[in-house]
């Protein structure tokens, strides 16, 4: 952008009369008047003066009178009008802002790359990140006790679980990755998403997780995974998107729900879900429900219900929900690499009705 070197009135005097005029203040302290037919000759510009000669043995040329330059415009101005240009633009133009000013984070309108620059794209980076976000839940019922993880989405304690972790739970205990415990109440629940919230309380200053996309991710993409399967605290297990969209039913009648709870707190039962016409971890009952999944080979077990499912930029990207494990047979126990995901643009559209308390 250019700017005009000339201001109100400055310009034209300098033609009328770029030297000045040396006689002017005579002119109005005389002590006789001047006469009016003989104005004084008007004023020579004085005589450059001599520069000698140049490096090149050369004589010099007269020095040229000086001229006034505006200030030079720095980096910082530079960065204000690079600010100011993203503001008009939007969320999309902060990685440039972050890229020019050196930060490790980038912010972005719907994806926050939480891992910082040197440990982008590993796991060890995305463990880092977000496990101070991820924690376990014990929940007790009338039928026994289970574990499962929650994602931490407020820095004042709100959590997202599945459904089937507190359903039916008289009493929640939340563990953080620090070891902190907390007493948590249910906020809202939804058996046709399997999903819950919960919120801590007497809690502050806690690590929310960046939700991302879930319609941004691809068949393909590496994925972490973060939960406390049969009570181990903060697993980190990875592995890739295997596909999308997949039909997954689970149970959505409390008591079947708390029958599976007794089983996975004693490490013998498991969530039973239907995917491909074929029934997994035993009985869903009557009532049931269907809903997409992200389905990934990342290693999931007993107590990862409810943890997190994350892209390589630190994103929540699903809630994790269901898994096989064929438990029959002490040989063939673990994960088997068959886990679903509900995805995390579901978890957001569904959070205003948990947040009002829904209990469906």
């Amino acid at each position: 952008m250019t700017e005009s070197l000339r201001r109100d009135g400055e310009y034209e005097h300098a033609q009328e009369n770029p030297y000045g005029n040396p006689y002017q203040g005579a002119q109005q302290h005389a002590s006789s008047p001047v006469n009016p037919e003989w104005p004084p000759p008007p004023a020579q510009p004085p005589a450059a003066p001599y520069a000698g000669f140049a490096d090149d043995g050369q004589p010099g040329q007269p020095a040229q009178p000086q001229q006034k330059h505006r200030a030079r415009r720095g980096p910082l101005a530079l960065l204000a009008a690079v600010a100011i240009a993203a503001a008009a633009v939007g969320g999309g133009t902060a990685y440039g802002i972050q890229e020019l000013t050196g930060g490790d984070t980038v912010a972005a309108s719907t994806s926050t790359n939480v891992v910082p620059s040197s440990q982008k794209g590993t796991v060890s980076g995305v463990a880092k990140a977000v496990s101070p976000s991820i924690v376990e839940i014990s929940a007790t019922s009338n039928a026994g006790s289970s574990t499962g993880s929650g994602v931490i989405i407020t820095g004042d304690g709100e959590i997202i679980t599945n459904n089937h972790v507190v359903s039916g739970a008289s009493s929640v205990k939340v563990r953080t990755s620090d070891g902190k415990q907390y007493t948590a109440e249910v906020v809202g629940t939804d058996s046709k998403k399997d999903l819950a919230l919960i919120k801590l309380e007497n809690a502050s200053g806690l690590k929310a997780a960046s939700l991302g996309d879930s319609d941004a991710v691809g068949v393909g993409d590496q994925v972490v995974a973060i939960g406390s399967p049969e009570g181990l605290t903060g697993t980190v297990t990875s592995g890739i998107v295997s596909a999308l969209d997949r039909d997954v039913t689970v149970s959505t009648d409390e008591g079947q729900q708390q029958q599976q709870q007794q089983g996975q707190g004693q490490g013998g039962g498991q969530w039973p879900f239907e995917f491909g016409g074929q029934e997994f971890n035993g009985d869903t009952g009557s009532s049931t429900t269907t809903y997409k999944a992200i389905q990934t080979d990342a290693s999931l077990n007993p107590g990862n219900s409810g943890g997190a499912l994350i892209d390589m930029n630190g994103n929540i990207i699903g809630i994790n929900s269901a898994m096989y494990s064929a438990t029959e047979a002490s040989a063939s126990a673990g994960s088997v690499g068959l886990g679903f995901a509900i995805p995390v643009n579901t978890v957001k559209a569904d959070l205003p009705d948990l947040r009002a308390g829904a209990s469906n």
